[in-house]
C-alpha cells in the first residue's frame, strides 16, 4: 500500500508534495494510517482533531491519542472542541450535519488564518460505495451517483483509490494503534447500516466488486461531464438576465427540448425544489403561479420564469433632509446636487423644482393605493396599474421604492419621476437628484 498511495501522489496528486497540508484526524483506523502514509513521505502535514464531545471520556481519551500521535510524528496539531448538541439544537440540524458543519467551517477558517494550501480527509473507496448507496435511497440524480470528489476545492482525499480492507492490513502489517469509535457499531444511523449489512452483502463472493464499482463511477463521471456541458450551452441560451434580485429564463428554450423536466431539474436542483411535478407545470401555467423551495421562489411571468431568493428585501423608510447630499439606499446612493440647468434625464437621474418640494423627504417601500403623475404622461395612475403596464415581475414590484415629498410621490426611484415636480420656466432651483453606485 506504501507504494501505491508514493506512486498515486507522484501521477495524479503531486502538488500535495509541495503544499502546506492540513489533515484531518479523529484517531480512527482511516485518519491514523493516512497520518502514517503522509508521515513517512515526508509530506509537511499539520493535524487538526474535533472534539465534539458527544460520547463523555471517550471524546476525551480520542483527544489524548490525537495529541500522543503528534507528538511521536513531531508535527503540529490543533484540537477544537464543540459543545455540538447545542449547535444542533439552535440550527436545528441533526447531530451528524451540526458535527458535519462544524468540522468543515473549522478547517476551512484554519486554512484560511494559518495558511494551509489543502485540507486531507480519509475518506476511502468503502465510504464512496456507502454515499452511492445513501444517495440512491434518497432518490438523487446523476450528481448524486458520481461519488465523493477526490479534490474539491481545497479538500483531496488521497485514500479514495484503497478499500477499508487494505487499509486495516496496513495497520496489522505496521502494528498501529488507533481508537475505535463506539457510535460506528449502532445501526441507527443509515451510514452505519449499509455498512453493516448491505456492502457486506454486495461484495459476498465478488473479488472485483469494488473495482467494478470503480469503472461505474468513472462511467457516470464521464456522463455527468457531458451534462455539463449540455447544460452550458442551453444555461447561455435560456438565461435571458441576470441581477441582484432575480435570474430570468425564457420559457421557449424549455419548450424546444425533448425533455424540458430534465433540464428544469438540472438547473434547479440546487436551489432546494423538490416538487418537480409542480416546476414543471409553471411552463404552462398563468402569470404569477410559482413554486417555493426553502430558499427561492420560481415564478411564472408571462414567457418567463423567474429565480429569485424567498427573502423580501430588507428596507426602512427613511428620512431625506434637505442639507443631505448622499444617501445610502438598497439599490445603491441617492446622490442631491444644486444644479444649473437641465440636461440629459434617464430612469436614474431626474431633475426637479426644489420649491415644490416639502423636507424632509420620505423614502420608501411603494404601497397598495400609491398613486402619481408619470412624467411625460397624462392624469394620474396607480402605481399597482403602472407596474402592470410597464410589465413589471413580481420581483422588481417587490423591490420598488418611492421618494416622496409629503403625501406626493417625487420619483419611483430608478424608473420614473412625477410630472408634478418637474422643472418650469418659473423654476429658481433646480435640484438634481442620481442614483447611483459608491463609485459614482
Amino acid at each position: 500500500m506504501e507504494q501505491q498511495f508514493s506512486k498515486h501522489i507522484d501521477e495524479h496528486l503531486d502538488f500535495l508534495k509541495e503544499g502546506k497540508l492540513l489533515l484531518a484526524i479523529s484517531g480512527g483506523l482511516d485518519s491514523v494510517v493516512l497520518a502514517h502514509l503522509c508521515y513517512d513521505l515526508k509530506l509537511n502535514v499539520a493535524l487538526a482533531h474535533c472534539n465534539f464531545n458527544l460520547r463523555g471520556e471517550e471524546s476525551d481519551a480520542d483527544e489524548a491519542f490525537v495529541l500522543d500521535l503528534a507528538e511521536q510524528f513531531n508535527l503540529y496539531v490543533f484540537i477544537e472542541s464543540f459543545d455540538t448538541e447545542a449547535y444542533a439544537e439552535t440550527h436545528q440540524l441533526s447531530i451528524q450535519m451540526a458535527a458535519r458543519q462544524l468540522r468543515y467551517d473549522w478547517f476551512y477558517e484554519l486554512s484560511e488564518h494559518l495558511g494551509f494550501d489543502f485540507i486531507l480527509t480519509a475518506h476511502h473507496a468503502d465510504d464512496n460505495l456507502e454515499t452511492f448507496l445513501i444517495n440512491l435511497t434518497r432518490g438523487t440524480g446523476l450528481n448524486g451517483l458520481t461519488g465523493i470528489p477526490e479534490i474539491n476545492h481545497r479538500i483531496v482525499r488521497p485514500l479514495l483509490i484503497f478499500s477499508r480492507s487494505d487499509i486495516e492490513d496496513y495497520a496489522e502489517r505496521h502494528q498501529l494503534q488507533w481508537r475505535e469509535d463506539s457510535s460506528n457499531t449502532s445501526d441507527k444511523y443509515l451510514r452505519n447500516n449499509i455498512r453493516h449489512h448491505v456492502v457486506p452483502t454486495l461484495k459476498e463472493g465478488r473479488q472485483e466488486f469494488l473495482q467494478n464499482f470503480k469503472n461505474t463511477l468513472s462511467h457516470l463521471n464521464d456522463i455527468a461531464d457531458i451534462v455539463a456541458d449540455r447544460m452550458l450551452e442551453f444555461e447561455s441560451k435560456a438565461i435571458e438576465s441576470i441581477d441582484e434580485n432575480q435570474v430570468k429564463f425564457k420559457i421557449s428554450e424549455f419548450k424546444t427540448v425533448n425533455n424540458p423536466r430534465a433540464y428544469l431539474y438540472e438547473l434547479f436542483k440546487d436551489y432546494g425544489f423538490t416538487e418537480w411535478n409542480d416546476v414543471m407545470y409553471l411552463l404552462e401555467a398563468n402569470s404569477g403561479k410559482f413554486v417555493m423551495s426553502k430558499t427561492h421562489r420560481l415564478i411564472k411571468d408571462r414567457d418567463h420564469l423567474i429565480l429569485t431568493a424567498i427573502e423580501k428585501p430588507v428596507f426602512d423608510a427613511m428620512e431625506i433632509q434637505d442639507n443631505d447630499t448622499k444617501v445610502p439606499i438598497s439599490k445603491g446612493i441617492l446622490f442631491f446636487d444644486e444644479a444649473d440647468a437641465v440636461t440629459t434625464t434617464n430612469k436614474n437621474t431626474i431633475y426637479v423644482d426644489k420649491n415644490k418640494l416639502v423636507f424632509p423627504l420620505l423614502l420608501r417601500h411603494w404601497e397598495h393605493g400609491d398613486s402619481f403623475y408619470p412624467f411625460g404622461m397624462r392624469g394620474k395612475k396607480k402605481l399597482s396599474k403602472y407596474f402592470k403596464d410597464e410589465k413589471y415581475t413580481l420581483v422588481e414590484k417587490e423591490n420598488a421604492v418611492v421618494l416622496t415629498s409629503g403625501d406626493h410621490i417625487v420619483w419611483l426611484v430608478g424608473e420614473r419621476a412625477d410630472d408634478r415636480f418637474k422643472v418650469s420656466e418659473h423654476t429658481s432651483q433646480i435640484l438634481k437628484i442620481t442614483l447611483g453606485t459608491n463609485e459614482s
